[in-house]
This record gives structure tokens, C-alpha cells and sequence, in this order.
């Protein structure tokens, strides 16, 4: 066994115990879900017991997450720089784990649209937090005002736009990929 596997896998045992305590489960709890002995499960988190391929499937799945998140080591990407659109007041963010994601800090001047027409609908979702100012969130026929610290999270399908209230508001928001691909067709301002 190399120095690497030895690192993956006390990385791995740690990792199951870590998840285990985070869920508030004993080690009956847990061997009773992966369908172990709670003495090979101890074993197995204290290093006294080879980890088995099939164990970590099984362990995986009781401790409510992938294979691959249990054994996950890439760590080199851990800080990611934001690409600027200056004409639309915004920085935008992919999500490494979740290329479909993507997270958007956005600045809002002007006031939603006072038009319907220009209210938009596509596939998705979209959340998002104020983080300072007041923003006005036009979803259908209905008006919220979503205020610093307050956050919105809604279907795209619906007709949407948003915008700024009694001066500019800074919004975070987070696009699935449908949301992102609908925002990036025919982008025509920062109303949406």
C-alpha cells in the first residue's frame, strides 16, 4: 500500500465516523443500517479492519451519501474566482461540485419592470438572499418585497423579474442549470 492509499484511507474511516456523529448515530445505529456487527463497524473506523469495496457501498448508502463523496480527495480547487459581467452588475460563480449550479452576486438599480411583457419564464429554479437594500420580487400576479438577510426561492416557469426598492439592493443568488441557461438567452438587463 503506497503512502497515498495509506492517507485515503484513514481519510476514509475518519470520514465515516465524522458522518456517523453528525447524524447523531451510535455505532448500533449505523451497523444496523449497513448491516454490520457494531464491532466490525468499530473496526473499521478505528483501522483495525481492512476496508472491503463492498463495505464502503453499503456504508455509503446508511450514511445517506455517494461512494465517490466517501472517498473524495481533490482539494487543489478549493478557491474559484468569479467571471465579471460589468454591463449587468454582476459576478457569477460556477459550482465545481454541481456544474450545472452556478452562484450570481448581482447589483440592483432600478425598480422591477412595470411592464408583464417584460416579465420572464423559463425551466428551473432560482434562490436567492438579499444582502443589503430592499429587492422587489414580481412572481405572476403577485409583488413580495424581500428585505436584507430575507431570501426567495421560487419556480422560473412562473413569469418573474426582480428588482431594487427605495435605492440599490445586492443580491446572492443561486441558478440550477435550467435557471442559468434561461438568464443567459436574451439577457436583456438586470430585471431577472
Amino acid at each position: 500500500m503506497t503512502q497515498d492509499d495509506g492517507d485515503l484511507d484513514s481519510l476514509v474511516r475518519k470520514r465515516v465516523r465524522a458522518l456517523r456523529v453528525a447524524q447523531g448515530l451510535s455505532l448500533d445505529e449505523l451497523a444496523t443500517r449497513a448491516r454490520l456487527s457494531p464491532s466490525t463497524l468499530s473496526r473499521i473506523e478505528n483501522g483495525q479492519r481492512r476496508l472491503a469495496l463492498d463495505q464502503l457501498v453499503t456504508l455509503a448508502r446508511a450514511l445517506d451519501t455517494t461512494l465517490d463523496q466517501l472517498v473524495e480527495t481533490a482539494t487543489d480547487d478549493v478557491i474559484s474566482n468569479p467571471t465579471i459581467d460589468a454591463a449587468h452588475h454582476q459576478m457569477r460563480w460556477a459550482v465545481r461540485a454541481d456544474p450545472g449550479m452556478s452562484v450570481v452576486r448581482q447589483r440592483l438599480t432600478d425598480p422591477p419592470p412595470d411592464s408583464p411583457s417584460r416579465m420572464r419564464a423559463h425551466p428551473g429554479r432560482e434562490w436567492f438572499v438579499v444582502l443589503s437594500g430592499t429587492a422587489v420580487l414580481l412572481l405572476g400576479n403577485r409583488r413580495f418585497r424581500v428585505e436584507t438577510n430575507q431570501a426567495a426561492e421560487f419556480p422560473t416557469m412562473l413569469p418573474h423579474a426582480i428588482g431594487a426598492e427605495g435605492g440599490p439592493c445586492e443580491l446572492l443568488g443561486i441558478f440550477d442549470r435550467d435557471a442559468r441557461r434561461g438568464h443567459q438567452r436574451g439577457d436583456d438587463g438586470p430585471s431577472d
